[in-house]
């Protein structure tokens, strides 16, 4: 065999090793398309499709941060056992931070859009007290869950908080807005609300309340609001009948536009209190200020596209009043840092029959609260 037979040979045997690997070789199969996240813009922004549905999903909330001074009566400050002289204590801050979760969906039906809402809210932070404990400790606090509702077309069931204060729109943009209070608001619903599209809507809600307040028969509570809305303002209504007591209250609210920059409120509560002979001095779930009527009344005004005041003013029957007012200042889109200043004013302080809400160990009490909150 010569050199060049021996090279031939060798080059067809290349070639027939290399035809049956060829013929035996592993095809790779394509990758699938990935299936990416849709946006879903039917809702407002921030929603996107959950993934082989028609459901609609957006994920949200807020952290915040607190630090409070002053009088433990307005809210805003705290008390503590003094570590170093058993029996003595000290003023310091109350401090409590904050994570509210919160979801959304929406999704089209033959019967109308169906939603739901949920909130939830994890705290740390230190007590407020009177100053017969003194009880400050710091710690991670009870988990709340704050909304949890679903609502197809006008109907909607599950934990809110009450139309006796939602659907009138609560009382001013202060941190504290209950130095006067205005209603209770968590318990379960079934509500049905109505819109007319020309500025009329309604709701009529039977409620569960909570705590003590909680319905002790098969009969709920029940409420009813009215409302006008125009770009001028709004004029609203409700009316709200508490089943554990037989008793009755309502309120009504304007609020006005006044300029670009200027917007006011006025809301006026009346309720009835023949049955009302709870601890609280008269006080159900609904009529939660003191004696027959109270008032509440302020606004906000925008210095620029950052910056605003807000301001809320309240007394009621008893002689009980407050004064609210704050600075909120959007540093970047989404930091808003808010700072507060509180007046509360006991009218009926030293009756041994009084029911102090605000929890005050003195006849006027000064705060404030200086808030961190990042929405997004």
């Amino acid at each position: 065999m010569n050199i060049k037979s021996l090279l031939l040979g060798s080059a067809a045997a290349l070639i027939a090793v290399s035809g049956a690997r060829a013929a035996d070789a592993v095809v790779v199969a394509e990758p699938e398309p990935a299936e990416y996240v849709k946006i879903c813009d039917v809702y407002g922004a921030g929603y996107f499709y959950i993934p082989g549905t028609e459901t609609c999903l957006r994920i949200g909330g807020y952290i915040r941060y607190d630090i409070g001074v002053g009088d433990i009566g307005s809210f805003d400050g705290a008390r503590s056992a003094d570590h170093m002289t058993p029996g003595d204590n000290n003023a310091t801050y109350y401090k409590n931070a904050r994570f509210t979760l919160k979801t959304w969906t929406g999704q089209e039906t033959e019967l109308g859009t169906l939603k739901t809402y949920t909130e939830t809210r994890f705290n740390f932070g230190n007590f407020q007290t009177d100053t017969g404990s003194y009880i400050n400790d710091a710690h991670n606090k009870d988990v709340s869950l704050n909304f949890a509702w679903i609502q197809l077309g006008g109907l909607r069931v599950g934990k809110d908080e009450s139309a006796f204060d939602t659907f009138i729109g609560y009382a001013g943009n202060v941190i504290q807005d209950t130095l006067v209070p205005y209603g209770n608001f968590d318990t379960n619903v079934v509500q049905y609300y109505f819109d007319a599209g020309n500025g009329f809507s309604a709701v009529v809600s039977l409620e569960e309340g909570s705590g003590i307040d909680t319905i002790d028969s098969y009969v709920p509570h029940v409420v009813g609001g009215v409302k006008y809305t125009q770009g001028w303002g709004a004029i609203t209504g409700v009316a709200s009948y508490d089943s554990n007591y037989e008793e009755w209250a309502g309120k009504v609210r304007l609020d006005v536009n006044a300029t670009n920059e200027l917007s006011l409120f006025i809301m006026a509560g009346y309720g009835s209190d023949d049955n009302l002979n709870d601890f609280r001095g008269g006080r159900g779930f609904y009529k939660q200020w003191g004696g027959n009527w109270a008032v509440w009344g302020g606004g906000t005004y925008k210095f620029n596209e950052k910056t605003s005041f807000n301001l809320q003013v309240s007394a009621d029957d008893d002689k009980n009043w407050g004064v609210a007012a704050n600075v909120a200042y959007d540093v970047v889109p989404g930091l808003t840092v808010t700072a507060e200043v509180d007046y509360a004013h006991d009218g009926k302080f030293g009756d041994p029959d009084n029911f102090n809400w605000t929890g005050a160990d003195k006849k006027n009490s000064v705060g404030g609260m200086l808030r961190f909150q990042r929405s997004f």
